[in-house]
């Protein structure tokens, strides 16, 4: 039987425990992903109990006041708070989410925290997305035209064509979805993924968008979307309730049908 291990650098350890000072009205425990390059230590599990009656209901309350109150180093990325900026994006108790929408109370238990799986970390939750952002950059996601236009005027649209826009500019680039995909884990360096492959198609879904026929032929590749088998994953973690497996199902509808 083969044996498939870890490097010894990689394999996760048990870390430190970190409990609430005085008196504690309703405990919770977390147990957080932390990894520190400087340290070139292997990464572990914090485990941090927090009375959560001194908290927001949102995971992302509760690690704002770990950090706070129990542990200024532990790292992650917030903005918003109201999940419209895709910064908090986390693997939350097994599922790709945002912290600052999922509630506390939905996960019983420990709730285990980790960064977006499969992506290089750059410390404790905060993954690098440098090359998932390259590969937005690859689709040329902006208004492409081939004649001038009036820069005094909008370019007009109808009600309906509008209307085919409508879960896709929604996307806030969190990139629950992609690192959701085991097509994307395994071929994340040619496969484009769910998030870019539904920005791709929300620009050939544009009306005023006159490079349809280039943003096909660019995308026309076994592996920049053909590496999709329709596992759902991408929707069915999606925090804002979009479809990017139908975007993807439609960009390959599309290229038949021009073919």
């Amino acid at each position: 039987m083969v044996e498939f291990l870890l490097p010894k650098n990689s394999k996760v350890k048990k870390g430190n425990h970190f409990k609430s000072k005085g008196e504690v009205k309703k405990n919770k425990n977390f147990l957080i992903y932390r990894y520190d390059p400087d340290t070139k230590e292997n990464p572990r599990v914090d485990s941090y109990d927090l009375d959560i009656s001194d908290c927001g209901p949102m995971v992302l309350d509760a690690l704002i006041t770990i950090k706070n109150k129990l542990d200024p180093t532990l790292t992650f990325r917030r903005s918003c708070r109201e999940g419209v900026c895709g910064s908090c994006s986390m693997n939350i108790d097994g599922t790709n989410t945002l912290a600052c929408t999922k509630y506390i109370s939905d996960v019983k238990g420990s709730i285990k925290v980790y960064p977006l799986p499969h992506m290089p970390v750059i410390k404790d939750l905060v993954p690098d997305l440098s090359g998932a952002y390259e590969q937005y950059n690859s689709i040329e996601p902006w208004l492409k035209t081939k004649e001038n236009h009036n820069g005094n005027r909008e370019r007009l649209q109808s009600p309906g064509d509008r209307e085919n826009l409508d879960g896709l500019y929604e996307c806030i680039m969190c990139f629950c979805c992609s690192t959701s995909c085991p097509s994307y884990w395994w071929n994340g360096d040619k496969y484009l993924g769910p998030a870019i492959l539904l920005q791709a198609w929300r620009w050939i879904a544009d009306s005023r968008d006159e490079a349809t026929k280039e943003r096909l032929n660019n995308l026309n590749d076994s592996f920049k979307l053909y590496r999709c088998h329709t596992i759902m994953n991408c929707t069915k973690t999606c925090p804002k309730g979009l479809n990017p497996a139908k975007a993807i199902s439609n960009i390959k509808k599309k290229i038949l049908a021009t073919n």
